[in-house]
This record gives structure tokens, sequence and C-alpha cells, in this order.
């Protein structure tokens, strides 16, 4: 879920400042439509004719006050009772502290701390009134409240998909679940009826998306509808999980009021879920050569191993030859272009599993599923990819050590890995460039050097 405010008016008596204030806007909301307007009658014929994201007005415009063209904005028949309006100001506080809330106007800016300090100021803002975009279950078994409120909340924005059962609603989010959730299509915020005719009511629903499939109130908001002021079920169900309430007869202000500070609140648990995916990501990557690290590794390896049982699992351990010798001759900053490319080969050849560098100059690869006739035709076409690769016009070898689950079922990683350690010894001790595999009798064979496979 993503906020919207591609489509911005900018109100401004001065063409300097408009210019400055819709390039700063160009450059922080990217892809945004900025419509700049002189007066606040121009500005008000446009507000007629089509939709704005976001609005920004200086205080003083040629015709009119900028407060009185955000209360006639308010004030408006083309539903602009909830567009944002920014007021910009070298000297509105006292005024606009007095004013400012009856005029409609949702946020000021001091002009006076320069136009730099207005970028921040908008990515801020944008983030505190990202508009109402998501998408909505909602659970209602009369169709008549259900178009009603359905064309209420379509108006705003909102993608509605109606049940008009919980079984319903609980059957969509076992199929999101199965089929893997994303932000693009999955549900943002469940609003239900709290009374259904079915066998589940609204309260069972609640209970369930709260208890069997353990969403929290910030990773799937819920609002119930219901047509009583029972203070008692009210507590009940705020304390199996409801976030919010909201009576019957809906009023469209207070529906839209709660709306917007509960997808606020799962677009804000959102926004925190990427960043610690980012920061975890960044934990375990190698900066130099993009895959994991050995702290990933460590981590995840007997997970990745263990979910495979059943089928083949494989340890590659890939070194580059001679690679002191590269950076005692030509220079560190070119080993590192050398180790950049491996890397990025590495994990275009090997989507399906897991590369780490596993030190210096030593990759690892952790393959599941892969038939062994497959995994030594790969093993060798990166191989002969990698003497083709010529990173900066560095010409350079690798020799690779393999070791599977085919030939030792009973291996932990740390043993698969001893194993294709072994493997990569053999290869290099036997002339270097070339894969060797070390099957069931502990010996390590040769399996690819310098030519294909069969």
């Amino acid at each position: 879920m993503k906020p919207a405010h591609s489509h911005i008016m900018v109100v401004d008596g001065s063409a300097v400042s408009r210019e400055i204030v819709a390039r700063i806007l160009a450059n922080v909301i990217e892809g945004a439509r900025i419509d700049s307007f002189a007066s606040g009658e121009e500005a008000l014929q446009a507000l007629e004719q089509g939709q704005y994201n976001l609005v920004t007005t200086s205080l003083m415009l040629p015709d009119m006050d900028g407060l009185d063209l955000c209360r006639r904005l308010r004030r408006s028949s083309q539903g602009h009772h909830y567009t944002p309006v920014v007021v910009i100001s070298g000297d509105a506080d006292s005024r606009l502290l007095k004013e400012g809330f009856a005029a409609g106007v949702t946020d000021y800016f001091d002009k006076s701390l320069g136009y730099p300090a207005f970028g921040a100021f908008i990515q801020d803002f944008c983030q505190r009134n990202s508009g109402l975009v998501g998408r909505v279950l909602y659970v209602e078994d009369s169709r008549t409240a259900a178009m009603v409120t359905i064309r209420l909340m379509e108006k705003h924005g909102l993608r509605v998909t109606h049940v008009t059962s919980a079984e319903q609603a609980l059957a969509r989010i076992q199929r999101l679940r199965e089929e893997g959730d994303s932000e693009e299509e999955g549900f943002d915020i469940v609003v239900s009826d709290f009374h259904l005719k079915d066998e589940m009511t609204g309260g069972d629903l609640l209970h369930a998306i709260r208890t069997r499939y353990h969403f929290s109130r910030q990773e799937l908001p819920l609002l119930m509808i219901t047509g009583n002021d029972d203070i008692r079920t009210q507590i009940e169900a705020f304390h199996a999980g409801a976030n919010d309430f909201v009576n019957k007869p809906l009023v469209e202000e207070i529906v839209m009021a709660r709306l917007r500070s509960l997808l606020l609140i799962k677009q804000q648990y959102d926004a925190l879920q990427r960043q610690t995916h980012k920061m975890e990501k960044v934990a375990t990557t190698d900066s130099l050569t993009g895959v994991r690290n050995r702290h990933y590794m460590r981590e995840r390896g007997d997970s990745i191993l263990a979910e495979s049982r059943g089928g083949p699992f494989w340890v590659l351990i890939i070194d580059i030859d001679h690679f002191k010798q590269i950076n005692d001759t030509l220079g560190h900053l070119l080993g590192d272009h050398v180790l950049a490319a491996m890397g990025s080969l590495l994990n275009r050849y090997f989507p399906d599993g897991v590369v780490v560098r596993f030190g210096g100059e030593e990759f690892a690869v952790l393959l599941p599923t892969v038939a062994r006739v497959d995994l030594v035709r790969r093993a060798e076409s990166l191989r002969q990819a990698s003497e083709d690769l010529l990173p900066e016009g560095v010409h350079f070898t690798v020799s690779m050590g393999i070791a599977g689950t085919d030939d030792h079922p009973d291996a932990d990683l740390n043993r698969l890995l001893q194993l294709a350690d072994l493997a990569l010894y053999h290869s290099k001790n036997t002339g270097r460039n070339r894969i060797s595999i070390t099957p069931s009798e502990a010996e390590p064979e040769p399996v690819g050097q310098s030519i294909p496979v069969a």
C-alpha cells in the first residue's frame, strides 16, 4: 500500500515562488503531475474540473486570502472535503493557529525556514497524510447496506472486495495465505458488520483473524460496524482484537476518519516491515560481492538443509585460482572487481540456491532439489563462464568441490561442507580449473576439466 499524492496544485501570486515550490515537489514526490495557478479564482475553477491529491497555497494571494481559498475548497461540491491543504507563509504563526482549524488547513510551512527545508517538510507531510489508499475486505450480508458503503469507500479511492459472510472472508484470507500474500494482492483492512446471519458472526471472524491466523492489530486492522451502542459488546470485541467501531446509520465523515486512522497504522506497519527486511538483508549480505555472508549461512544453513530432506541437496565450494597473485600483481582494487564479478555470476547461475561468500576468494553454494546430472552440467557451465568473464580485462579460472546428500544421505551441513572442501583440494592439487565431487567412498573424483561433462 503506497501513499498517493500524484496530482498537485500550487497556488501563489509570485511566478518565481510557484516555480521553486513546483520543482521541490517534483523532486520529492516521484511521478507527480503539478498544476500551478497565480490566483485563488484560477485555482477554484481548476478544482471544479478535477481532483487533486494535494494543494499548496501562499497565505496572501492577489485576489483573496489563502484561508478563504481553503474555506471555499472545503465547501466545494466536487469532493475536496478531505484534500490535504498546505499553507506556505513567512508570517503565519498566530493567524493560522487561531483560524487554521476552522478554515480546514491541514498543515502549514514557515517560509522563513528556507525552501531547502520545504523538501524535508513535504516528505514528512506525505508520510503523515498519505491519503486513502488500500484494499478493503468488506463483510456485509445486507446487499442494500453493502451497495451504499461500497460506493462511499470507492469514492475515496479505496479498492473494495465484498463478501456476504464471515466464512467467505476467512476463505479469502486462507487462499491469500496459501498463495503467498503481498502488498499488492493482500488486504490492508477488514470492515465487517458485527451481526451476520450465517453461523459465524462478525465477532467470530474477528476471533479467527486474531487467533487462527495471528494477524496483529497493526498487520491487519479491523473496523467493526454495529447497529447498536451495546457497550459490553464493544468492550468484548476490543478485547478480542477489534481496532475500532462505527455505529449504524453510517456517517460518511466518521467512517472515513476511522478508516484513515487505521490505514495509517497499516502503512506504518508495512513501512517498518520493509525497513526490517532491508536491514536484515544488509546484515546478512556481503557488500562487495552481493551474495550472502557466513553469518547468514550459520543462521539459516541447517534449516535450508532440513527443508530439503527427501530430495537432493548439494554443497559447492568455488575458489578463484591464484587470487593472491591477482592482488599482488594487479592490485587489490582489481582484485575486488574480480570478486564482485564472480559474486554477480554466481547469483545469476544459482537463483534457486543460496550463494555465500565463504571467505576471501572462496564462495559456497547451497543448492536443493537439483538432480545430479543437472548439477554437474551447471557446475561445468559455471567453470567455463568464469574463464570468459574477464572483469576489467582480468583473466582467471576457478576450481570447485562438490558434495551432496545423494552420496551422503545422513550428513549434516557441516559434514557436507567438509566433504566439498575435500573435493576442492583435490581439484586444486590435480591442476586447478576443474571440478571434483566427493562420492560415497569419500575419495574425490574429477567430473569436469576444461571440457563439457556428458
